[in-house]
Formats: structure tokens, sequence, C-alpha cells
């Protein structure tokens, strides 16, 4: 398995035990990609998921930088004019420090960014 897709699958669980609900998985545009969109009761929840071995060259989330804060913004507007949703959105970022292939940390960065 690659380490993005497992740093997804840690993510989704951990989301899942916090009570939010999977919309979509991998959402491909051609803006670009968002790797989870959950929701909750007030919030439909675009995730980006940074695994990474520790923090020696900045944080997993440093690594959401502008330009790929726009481009998830850009996507989630795609998804939304094709999913027409009451609810509000909002940006997340999973952090995850994985070490020696096994989650140590995982820090839930809510409304990471806006729109």
């Amino acid at each position: 398995m690659n380490r993005g897709k497992l740093g997804e699958d840690i993510a989704l669980e951990f989301l899942s035990k916090k009570g939010y609900r999977l919309i979509e998985r991998n959402y491909h545009s051609r803006f670009g990609e968002i790797d989870i969109i959950m929701k909750n009761d007030r919030y439909i929840i675009f995730v980006e998921v940074k695994l990474r071995k520790n923090s020696k060259y900045g944080t997993p989330a440093e690594f959401v930088t502008v330009k790929k804060q726009q481009k998830i913004i850009i996507t989630a507007e795609d998804w939304i004019i094709n999913n027409k949703t009451e609810l509000q959105p909002r940006f997340d970022v999973i952090e995850i420090y994985m070490p020696e292939n096994k989650a140590v940390s995982i820090n839930h960065i809510e409304n990471a960014f806006n729109a």
C-alpha cells in the first residue's frame, strides 16, 4: 500500500470516529484532487491529508501551500456545483506523523484555510 492511501485510510478512520460521514474519496476534477470529502451536521468538509515521518522539514500542514489551497478550493467549488448541498463548506487538514510505519500522532486542523 502506498503512503498516500495509507494516510487517507488513517484519516478516514479518525474522522469517522469523530462522527463525520464519508461522502467521497479522491475526488478529481480538471482543477485538482481532494483527498476526502466528509460531512457532519453543519459542514461539508474538504480534507487534505498530509503524512510525514517527522517535522524535520516543517509540519505536514506547511506543505499545503497557498497554491495547493487554491487548487483545493477550486476543486471544491466544482464539487459543490455538481453536488448541491445546504451545508457550509469547510477546509480541514489532517497531519499524520508516522516515523516507523506506525501512526504516532494525528493532528486535525479544522478550518485550516478559507475560500
